[in-house]
């Protein structure tokens, strides 16, 4: 398979569908992430983040892991997951310091945990560290969800295939495209990159930069399952 034509036919697939791609409110919601990941998030920031989960419908509120015990009480009484960040945004803890960030996450209640993988072991090529790294957080998880950031914006063609390929081995439930701290965020050739790669034997997050409707719906029809925004509400009523 020519991965590249492939992926420049996904994304003109994807572009071609935009015009006519009809969704309703609450079926975009329910993709979204809703994101407060700032360093001066306060409290009263992150109430007001949960209340508006709550008001759209949104599929999870992700936070830092200060935060999670919480947004847990806050979302007690409603379907909505409680997402937390492991290893962000660098991916450079140690294994073991992301194991007990995933362990106390899930402790505070956290029922979805977004872990980012170690970069230079990548570029290193230390591929059995990447997946080890992968491995023990998706054990602490105990079967709650984990999704992997590759950190695309940092990664050669080649490397995010490889990412990929590692994610989809190690038990993870989501190979994810950014955590929004590195260079660059989501792009559409990414997600689509991402999907074909993991041949649906893992799902998709596409994150970092995603600001508008239009900018939801193009990363949906190149394959992203998920898809994580700061500015949800926005994306929300940019609906027609």
């Amino acid at each position: 398979m020519d991965l590249k034509k492939s992926v420049e036919e996904r994304v003109k697939e994807a572009e071609n569908k935009l015009q006519e791609f009809k969704i309703t409110p609450e079926k975009l919601a329910a993709y979204i992430d809703h994101t407060i990941l700032k360093a001066d998030a306060s409290s009263t920031i992150v109430k007001r983040v949960a209340n508006e989960a709550i008001e759209y419908g949104f599929k999870s509120v992700c936070v830092n892991p200060a935060r999670v015990r919480e947004v847990s009480e806050l979302l007690k009484n409603s379907t909505i997951e409680v997402c937390s960040v492991v290893g962000f945004p660098l991916g450079a803890h140690t294994t073991y310091i992301k194991a007990k960030e995933t362990e106390k996450a899930i402790e505070d209640g956290a029922t979805e945990i977004d872990m980012v993988i170690n970069i230079g072991w990548l570029k290193d090529k230390e591929y059995s560290k990447v997946k080890k790294d992968i491995e023990e957080v998706v054990k602490t998880a105990s079967g709650n969800i984990v999704k992997v950031i590759i950190e695309t914006c940092y990664l050669e063609f080649e490397e995010k295939v490889k990412a990929t390929e590692i994610v989809k081995d190690s038990g993870a439930h989501f190979v994810k495209t950014s955590t929004g701290f590195g260079t660059g965020g989501a792009t559409v050739e990414d997600v689509a990159l991402l999907k074909i790669v993991s041949e649906d034997t893992i799902k998709v997050k596409a994150a970092g930069g995603i600001r508008t409707y239009k900018d939801a719906v193009l990363m949906i029809l190149a394959g992203a399952d998920r898809i994580g925004a700061s500015r949800s509400v926005d994306i929300i009523k940019g609906i027609n």
